[in-house]
């Protein structure tokens, strides 16, 4: 996954983002974090992967997919918050092979990085994320596939007075 390609794509759409809304100067890191926090809530229950009490299946894989790369847009915001411009993605390989496991390794991580805005903390949340992502099935080429897809959307969302 080139993940210096997803930091400049994302940094545009925050930049555009930001010009749009006026927010050129705002403080935004608090936001960004609730956000991907409700993000991964949202593309925990496209999976179901909690809900033991259902008979329901979980969404299809193009949806999930799609709910994960929403996450990937804010994980790497928070990193160019605090000033990551280049990042080596190295192992994701973790033991955990338990979905909601993973879900709520994520969370950790997310409240980790809010409490202490480290590269070391970004990075672990980062880490944690894909390996979910790699739990759900998901290579590295579709999530950076997506993840230009969305983007565009994303893009157009703004153009469109989102």
């Amino acid at each position: 996954m080139n993940i210096e390609k997803l930091l400049d794509m994302q940094e545009k759409l925050d930049q555009h983002i930001e010009e749009e809304h006026g927010l050129q100067n705002a403080d935004l890191i608090e936001k960004k974090i609730l956000a991907l926090l409700v993000e991964v809530g949202e593309l925990a229950n496209e999976t179901r992967s909690f809900k033991f009490w259902s008979k329901k299946s979980s969404s299809s894989k193009e949806v999930i997919l799609e709910e994960f790369v929403d996450g990937i847009h804010f994980i790497l915001s928070l990193g160019l918050e605090i000033g990551i411009q280049q990042f080596d993605l190295g192992e994701t390989n973790y033991a955990n092979e338990d979905v909601s496991k993973q879900f709520l390794e994520v969370f950790k991580s997310a409240n980790h990085f809010s409490e202490e805005r480290s590269v070391g903390h970004f990075q672990q949340l980062f880490r944690h994320y894909v390996y979910l992502g790699e739990l759900l099935g998901f290579s590295h080429e579709e999530v950076f596939d997506a993840y230009v897809k969305k983007n565009e959307v994303n893009y157009n969302r703004q153009k469109e007075g989102y």
